[in-house]
């Protein structure tokens, strides 16, 4: 990761990249390509080779299957082994980007990330003009598996931070962990580890006809038990190799070890992959005991369904009016068609993809306080609802490709006012993306809030139509 590189700000690729691989499982070639998205865009995969070209997101919740990888699926739509280029794009810093895929696995490769971060090394990244809003734990998250004997912890932490342990009752392996303190090392530490199996599951998998890669010079082999001369006989003729030998450590001698703790870091690679799909960049100290596919998963939905809780208490913005502002007025008059009297944003202090905060300091000198409850002052509802609409306004508008916009109303929705908004106030202008932005129509949550509370809140709908 380069030393330069801002991990407060949304990164996407700066160029298209392709590579092409055989699925390990499948043994279909696939072509995959990687692009740049817009900010806000996540990761998400499409199958260009099916009817519709099917788009999956990266989300734990369209898992349907962790027996041999993590597989997503959408309908009859599905991509497989996604986790080791989830791990990659997560080691780049890259948030936004849109595979495509002509066939249902992700390329085995040499069974590591390193390929990947060698191909995203060479398109480069991009950091773009959005925030990246990360999202830090408060209090600790278990998930525990008894029958596996998975323990999984998330704790609080200032970085996002991963050691792992396994302990397969292997004389092999032992007991191995892995660590990695910062996200910056995942590149040189963690990327290069393949995955590895057992010998006993590659020969349940070769007797299934699981493993249809014509080339699996890319796991390492636990061997586990005796092997009769003619199962190596065999096992050189899928390794294709004139001769297979058990070293001393007890591994196959098809590969040489990158580190001599390779599989426990690969399960962390593991662990960096599966947790992408929470779909919120987190900081958080993961501890994973005897780490696995399906414990991943289940872990992502815990953390996710507990962010998804306790997000609405999370995001109470706190203004600090001594920081410089995203927009100051001549930049909000340059995005937006109001003026004064009737302009009613003062700056823009955060500036996302998915939301925006703006401010508005409400003196007795405004306009509308001559006429409106003169002798009690307060602030019209339906102004407030007009502050939210144009803080919102320049979220969409700032959202579109180059060209000048405006945002038109099509409906208040759920309308809600809660305390008054008196001269003096500051009033803090929260508008967040309900659902993204589709042929111009944006949908958006606006909250009004007063002194640490919410004022006025409602669901507007309004479009983005683009000046001629």
């Amino acid at each position: 990761m380069d030393i330069n590189f801002n991990p407060d700000k949304q990164h996407t690729l700066r160029n298209l990249i392709s590579i092409s691989g055989t699925g390990l499982h499948t043994g279909i070639l696939v072509d995959m390509t990687l692009k740049p998205a817009n900010p806000g865009f996540g990761i998400q995969f499409q199958r260009i080779d099916l009817p519709m070209q099917p788009i999956i997101k990266a989300d734990c919740d369209l898992v349907t299957d962790t027996s041999r990888g993590t597989t997503l699926q959408v309908g009859d739509a599905k991509v497989s082994t996604v986790e080791h280029v989830l791990a990659a794009l997560v080691g780049m810093g890259v948030d936004n980007v849109l595979i495509e895929l002509n066939g249902p696995e992700i390329p085995i490769m040499d069974g590591s990330s390193q390929p990947f971060i060698e191909l995203i090394e060479k398109g480069g990244v991009l950091e773009q003009e959005a925030a990246k809003a990360w999202y830090s734990l408060d209090e600790n998250i278990y998930h525990y598996d008894e029958g596996k004997r998975v323990e999984m912890v998330a704790l609080p932490s200032v970085d996002y931070q991963i050691t792992t342990l396994i302990d397969f009752n292997s004389p092999v392996l032992g007991t191995q962990h892995a660590g990695l303190k910062t996200m910056k090392d995942f590149t040189t530490e963690i990327a290069p580890c393949r995955t590895f199996c057992f010998l006993h599951e590659l020969e349940a998998l070769l007797d299934n006809d699981l493993i249809k890669g014509g080339d699996i010079n890319n796991a390492i082999v636990v061997v586990d038990k005796q092997i009769s001369d003619e199962e190596m006989s065999r096992l050189a003729k899928v390794f294709k190799r004139d001769k297979i030998e058990v070293k001393t450590e007890g591994y196959l001698n098809n590969l040489e070890l990158r580190f001599p703790n390779e599989p426990a870091r690969h399960k962390l690679l593991d662990v960096v992959g599966d947790l992408a799909l929470i779909g919120y960049p987190i900081k958080a100290r993961i501890i994973a005991n005897r780490p696995g596919h399906s414990t991943n998963v289940e872990f992502a939905k815990k953390i996710k369904q507990y962010i998804r809780k306790n997000k609405q208490l999370k995001d109470v913005p706190v203004y600090d009016p001594t920081l410089p502002p995203v927009f100051n007025l001549e930049k909000i008059e340059k995005t937006l068609p109001h003026r004064y009297p009737f302009l009613l944003v003062d700056k823009i202090t955060e500036l996302t993809d998915k939301h925006i905060i703006g401010i508005k300091n409400v003196t007795f000198n405004e306009w509308f306080f001559q006429g409106h409850f003169p002798n009690n002052p307060v602030m019209p509802g339906v102004l407030q609802i007009e502050a939210l609409a144009q803080t919102g306004g320049i979220l969409c508008i700032n959202s579109m490709p180059e060209g000048t916009y405006d945002t038109y109303f099509l409906k208040i929705d759920n309308c809600k006012f809660k305390q008054k908004v008196v001269p003096g106030d500051t009033m803090i202008l929260k508008m967040e993306l309900v659902a993204p932005i589709r042929r111009g129509i944006c949908e958006m949550h606006g909250t009004v809030y007063v002194n640490g509370k919410v004022a006025t809140e409602a669901l507007l709908v309004a479009q983005v139509v683009k000046r001629n």
